[in-house]
């Protein structure tokens, strides 16, 4: 099962810093369960956040060149407080250093102003294909969904997209 956690993104300056928002709602199908009479963000959720926004800082920083990040490390990691429906968590990621495969990012995230999730995180990045040639097709396919998403979250994208010429 996978979460998309990051509605959208304010602010991006490539390899530098991301600022995102995820906006908490009922709808969200976890908060049945975590917890019933008291619906809150689970603390795996929020790290997961953090992930989605430093993978979105990777991809415009290389533009697009793996269609995998992961979370490889969670150093730091510490929690300030519930998270409940009805507030916006703000999700920034700041590079501190890009390797070969790897990225170390400090990511936190706020609601009003206030900690409610920090870490420094260790993001890998690889394309399938360098682990088995014939999965090329996949990483394109990939990559090509990721900057679809991508547009769809951050307007800026397409504002700065080339505009299709018009079919004759």
């Amino acid at each position: 099962m996978r979460f998309e956690l990051i509605d959208r993104i304010l602010e991006l300056q490539p390899g530098v810093r991301v600022e995102a928002v995820k906006n908490l709602t009922l709808a969200e199908e976890y908060l049945g369960d975590h917890f019933p009479n008291f619906p809150v963000m689970p603390g795996v959720l929020m790290l997961e956040a953090l992930t989605q926004a430093g993978a979105w800082l990777i991809r415009a920083t290389e533009d697009f060149a793996h269609s995998m990040i992961v979370l490889s490390q969670a150093r730091n990691l510490r929690y300030g407080q519930f998270i409940q429906p009805g507030t916006t968590l703000t999700v920034t990621a700041e590079m501190v250093k890009m390797e070969e495969r790897e990225a170390l990012l400090k990511a936190q995230g706020t609601v009003d102003g206030r900690l409610t999730v920090g870490a420094r995180l260790v993001l890998a990045r690889y394309n399938l294909a360098d682990r088995d040639p014939a999965d090329a097709d996949l990483d394109r396919s990939t990559i090509e969904e990721l900057r679809r998403r991508f547009a769809l979250i951050y307007p800026s994208a397409r504002a700065a997209a080339p505009t299709p010429a018009p079919m004759s």
